[in-house]
């Protein structure tokens, strides 16, 4: 398909984002120039001044009211359904920048070699590099990130989920799945694939969506000379968001596993956690305190006990 051809939906899903719009905004027809694009945007009922300077500073694009809280890909599935008719698909966080030219480059891959997904290089807002490859999730892997910590172990295929060689992001790569900020769909996939699973909430989602993608043959593509920056959110900092990211490892794992393999790997996290949580980390009581409660595990979280991405 030429450039000529793509239409792009671009899905951002928003909470109390306000402050993060002018920039986002003012980012995308950099960072989408040379395509046909559309922006569609999902609230998820912000309590700031979200919606309004939205339609105030972007007229054209289509706002869908979630009325609650609903998490984070069911903001994606409302937008992606709401969006005008498009040939691939942006998921993009309120707190990315794209970089000039970055989709268009995505753009380039994504269809060929059974690409179904396509990411860009993504530092912070310091300029430093932030590891986006990730491994399947695995019990050698968690053990090599309890043991080791995540940075080194991510050296090692076999010990490592996060990919943290710098090596690795200087050429593009098939990866099994990547950190879901800014991912570029296409619309075959997405058809085939889609949509993302909504009982997740936060966190994992994405990593759901490229493993099934994978298994019906779409290959998750690293793309460096696309390029954005992403502020990043508070999930290292914040207890509730942790102990979340932690339970939706485990109930994600447990989808693509058998009952005696997850308990394995629930008891690897669990130790991670323990460990960390014995030298006072707040955030690992908390995953702690919620790992030892099955019930945790099977709930599906909502708008009552955590707060959505943006």
């Amino acid at each position: 398909m030429s450039i000529s051809e793509v239409t792009v939906a671009v899905v951002v899903v928003t909470y109390n984002s306000e402050e993060l719009l002018p920039d986002l905004l003012t980012a995308l027809g950099p960072g989408l120039a040379g395509l046909s694009w559309h922006l569609t945007v999902a609230d998820n009922a912000s309590a700031d001044g979200t919606v309004a300077t939205l339609r105030r500073l972007a007229p054209e694009a289509t706002v869908v009211e979630m009325g609650r809280n609903a998490g984070y890909a069911a903001g994606i599935n409302a937008a992606v359904a709401a969006a005008p008719p498009h040939t691939a698909i942006l998921v993009l966080n309120p707190d990315v920048r794209l970089k000039p030219g970055c989709v268009e480059t995505l753009t380039a891959v994504v269809g060929t070699s059974g690409t179904g997904i396509a990411v860009p290089h993504i530092v912070d807002g310091a300029g430093a590099l932030i590891p986006t490859q990730r491994r399947e999730p695995t019990i050698l892997r968690a053990l090599g990130d309890a043991v080791l910590g995540a940075r080194k172990a991510g050296r090692y295929a076999i010990l490592g989920e996060v990919v943290t060689d710098e090596r690795r992001y200087a050429h593009e790569t098939v990866t099994d799945w990547a950190e879901g900020s800014t991912v570029l769909i296409s619309r075959e996939c997405w058809q085939r694939c889609g949509p993302w699973d909504e009982s997740f909430f936060l966190y994992s989602e994405e990593t759901d969506f490229a493993l099934r993608a994978r298994d019906a043959g779409f290959v998750t593509r690293f793309v460096p000379d696309a390029r954005a920056v992403h502020l990043e959110g508070d999930s290292r900092h914040s207890p509730k968001l942790w102990a979340l990211l932690t339970l939706n490892r485990v109930r994600l794992y447990r989808r693509r596993h058998g009952l005696a393999t997850t308990a394995v790997y629930w008891l690897v996290l669990l130790g991670r956690e323990v460990s960390r949580a014995l030298l006072g980390r707040q955030t690992s009581k908390a995953a702690v305190r919620d790992l030892l409660r099955p019930a945790k595990i099977r709930e599906v979280p909502g708008p009552a006990t955590v707060h959505s991405a943006g």
